[in-house]
């Protein structure tokens, strides 16, 4: 009788199934700020190419693997964040690829840019390595041995995605329906072989981890200053408001939210701006001081800086 996927895994009782045929499952999760689908293809026996994609800042993880596995994440767009036992926080950007032996799962996963797409690849080893060595001769990829090599901490294994690996993924993104199911065939045993080959470095540089208390801090400044689109805070402001060290407040921002305080309040203030010039005939000044310009010009080259054309452009092309 064939293993299905829920005697493999328990995804959590906040996940639902949508769509169920031969090759391809697809789920929802859902919660009070947004949500996100998986849409799941069996790719081998034991082996199943998952696309995700959220819309959502935070969810609680029920997951819990039934059977020893491996996970490979891709990030193409947004962040993922993890919260771990300890209390600590580490991030995937996009071009990160991670590897996850999912016996240490974390306690919960977030979006601190309220969206993720990205693909994982799903191994569960026993079976796997049943179907494996009936493919090709010779064609031999130890999965133990490459979850040992990636998986021996208590952490996921995080690198950014040399060209190789980045090309194996980006045609993944853009599969005709025809070729689809074979297609995923050749990709996640080119994938395999690769990662069967590469060296992981000794002395690599480890992602950094971000205690809960940092986190929760530069999540409220986040919180407060997206809150207050109209006022222009400094650095040294926010710190003492907060009571956090300039330098830590720093580095903890960009490490949660991939960019400074400062380049991400542009972009958050353009995108509101745009937001206001497609729902509403106020002229550009009053938009720009409700966004903390009092200068238009100012606000028309940060807005063309973000956005890719004039504030003016951005109207007309919404019409």
């Amino acid at each position: 009788m064939a293993i299905t996927l829920e005697d493999r895994v328990f995804y959590g009782n906040n996940i639902t199934m949508l769509k169920k045929n031969e090759d391809c499952t697809i789920y929802n999760m859902q919660n009070i700020n947004g949500e996100g689908t998986m849409t799941c293809y069996k790719v081998f026996p034991g082996i199943d190419l998952l696309y995700n994609d959220f819309h959502v800042p935070s969810c609680f993880s029920d997951f819990r693997p039934k059977v020893d596995m491996l996970g490979i994440d891709h990030c193409r767009e947004g962040r993922i964040e993890w919260e771990f036992q300890d209390g600590s926080y580490m991030y995937l950007e996009e071009g990160d690829l991670q590897i996850n032996a999912k016996d240490n799962h974390a306690l919960g996963f977030g979006f601190p840019l309220s969206h993720y797409h990205g693909i994982t690849v799903a191994i569960y080893i026993d079976e796997a390595l049943k179907m494996l060595p009936t493919l090709f001769d010779g064609f031999s990829v130890d999965l133990h041995a490459l979850r040992e090599k990636f998986c021996a901490g208590k952490r996921p294994f995080i690198m950014r995605a040399e060209d190789s690996i980045q090309h194996i993924f980006s045609e993944l993104y853009t599969v005709p329906d025809k070729i689809r199911k074979n297609y995923f065939k050749i990709k996640v045993l080119e994938l395999l072989l690769f990662l069967s080959v590469l060296d992981v470095p000794i002395n690599s540089k480890e992602r950094p981890y971000f205690p809960q208390k940092q986190v929760k801090t530069v999540k409220s400044i986040m919180k407060y200053i997206s809150g207050n689109i109209d006022r222009h805070f400094t650095l040294n402001e926010l710190s003492a408001k907060f009571d956090i060290p300039l330098t830590t407040l720093k580095l903890c921002f960009k490490g949660v939210y991939g960019t400074s305080v400062n380049a991400y309040m542009r972009s958050y203030r353009m995108h509101a701006a745009a937001l206001m010039l497609r729902q509403s005939n106020e002229n550009v000044a009053i938009i720009a001081g409700k966004v903390g310009y009092d200068n238009s010009s100012k606000f028309a080259a940060a807005f063309k800086t973000v956005m890719g054309m004039s504030p003016l452009e951005h109207r007309k092309s919404s019409v």
